[in-house]
């Protein structure tokens, strides 16, 4: 297994008998080199010495040296300046572009190390490592913990980049996509990424003081204006209300004026959705939101506390969705602005990232520094992601040890990437005979 040799070969975790080449030379690895996940070989720069004799170089790796003519590395000069040919079967010899000999190391995967590494993709248990978690050292907890920490942002800040290039380049025209997005909260995140996409925010911009029009766009283009996608028994005390029929003509009138297309309403939903939740009630909070100018960038840059970004993101429904979840039929008030939870949820997935993101961005080390902070002092989320990792003995303590382990589960075991993991690390070099039970 070519991907265990890679593994064995990165950590020298090598077998206790001295190394030889195929023809009978010591070798001693003073430096695995610089592990290359593109096109090449495999390790740049490696230090080895062979019979005494140090070779600086690069290092390639194959379940069989044979592999090394299949894969046509004889006749790509990149591979000239292979100092070591390392694989689990010796089969051949190995040859440049210049016909030139490279020496070969066959390399046995230690046997607890190979048997590990099965016992965590096929353990049913879940995450495989369990066992193990408890013994970890608390650096070495830590350590994994501010690493995944920042990958997470980093990915984060990768779907911004994205978005603010489709914006355009407008950061501030991002942030309102990855708002809108997490105001879907799951399961209508997609679908209100696509939704900020079609609110033209120049347009809407040229309305922000008349509350009603923005809800007007808002709702208009979120394709829910029409009397088809209000539920049957709810239609005729929509009609008889009049409040969809104002906003529709108001929405027809700025569309017009605007040249505006509506996206299709079909990609909201519905099912074993908590009405509070509705579509319609997150897109009456993100309009007063929007009213009351909270959300823009330029207002998140400002906030140095996490209390004043809380009361940033802090907003409420228009008054008609006060009494209803949908058009046309009536509710109580309660549940119906930006619950404490809701809002933990939208500076963790929204403000924090954003802050990162354009911190990176702009270059403003402080931004990024800030992000950090946040993450330290707001509360853990509580998931069943979370709460599996605290039944393994993990500490939650803040959103930052949440998100970190929210990015181990979902990057490293659901992709059974054990391999790239410092506790799957641990897993594979601990003697069975020291693994808790």
């Amino acid at each position: 297994m070519e991907i265990l040799l890679h593994y064995v070969w990165k950590h020298k975790l090598f077998p206790l008998h001295e190394l030889t080449t195929t023809d009978g030379r010591r070798v001693e690895v003073i430096d695995v080199g610089l592990h290359n996940r593109n096109s090449g070989p495999d390790f740049f720069n490696a230090k080895v010495k062979i019979d005494g004799t140090l070779w600086v170089g690069n290092v390639e790796i194959h379940d069989r040296s044979s592999d090394w003519y299949q894969h046509g590395h004889d006749h790509d000069s990149a591979y000239d300046n292979v100092v070591l040919h390392v694989a689990g079967v010796i089969d051949s010899e190995v040859k440049t572009t210049e016909g030139q000999l490279v020496p070969q190391l066959q390399l046995d995967v230690p046997v607890e190390v190979r048997q590990n590494y099965e016992e965590l993709l096929k353990t049913d248990q879940y995450p495989p490592c369990y066992r193990i978690i408890p013994d970890l050292s608390r650096l070495t907890v830590h350590a994994w913990m501010a690493a995944l920490q920042t990958e997470r942002l980093e990915r984060k800040t990768d779907d911004i980049r994205r978005r603010a290039d489709r914006c355009n380049g407008s950061w501030e025209d991002a942030y309102f996509v990855t708002l809108a997005r997490n105001y879907g909260f799951g399961i209508n995140g997609e679908a209100f990424e696509q939704w900020a996409y079609h609110v033209p925010l120049q347009a809407v911009g040229k309305h922000r003081d008349d509350l009603f029009q923005i809800e007007a766009i808002f709702m208009g283009q979120a394709g829910l204006l029409e009397l088809d996608t209000v539920p049957a028994q709810y239609q005729k005390d929509a009609l008889n209300e009049g409040y969809l029929a104002r906003l529709r003509n108001e929405y027809l009138y700025l569309a017009h004026k605007f040249s505006l297309t509506p996206m299709d309403s079909s990609q909201w939903r519905f099912l074993r959705l908590r009405p509070q939740n509705f579509p319609h009630i997150r897109i009456s909070q993100l309009a007063n939101l929007y009213y009351e100018r909270k959300a823009s960038l330029s207002r998140l840059i400002e906030c140095e506390t996490v209390r004043q970004m809380q009361d940033m993101l802090r907003t409420h429904v228009t008054p008609y969705w006060e009494t209803h979840y949908t058009f046309g039929s009536t509710s109580h008030q309660n549940g119906k602005n930006l619950s404490p939870f809701s809002l933990n949820l939208l500076m963790i997935n929204t403000a924090i990232p954003m802050l990162f993101a354009y911190g990176r961005h702009a270059m403003k080390e402080q931004l990024c520094d800030r992000a950090f902070d946040f993450l330290e002092e707001l509360r853990a989320e509580n998931n069943h992601i979370i709460r599996m990792w605290r039944e393994c003995g993990l500490e939650v303590r803040n959103a930052g040890d949440s998100q970190a382990l929210i990015q181990l589960k979902k990057e490293y075991c659901d992709r059974k990437d054990c391999l790239r993991c410092r506790i799957g690390y641990e897993y594979l070099k601990a003697h069975k005979t020291n693994k808790p039970h």
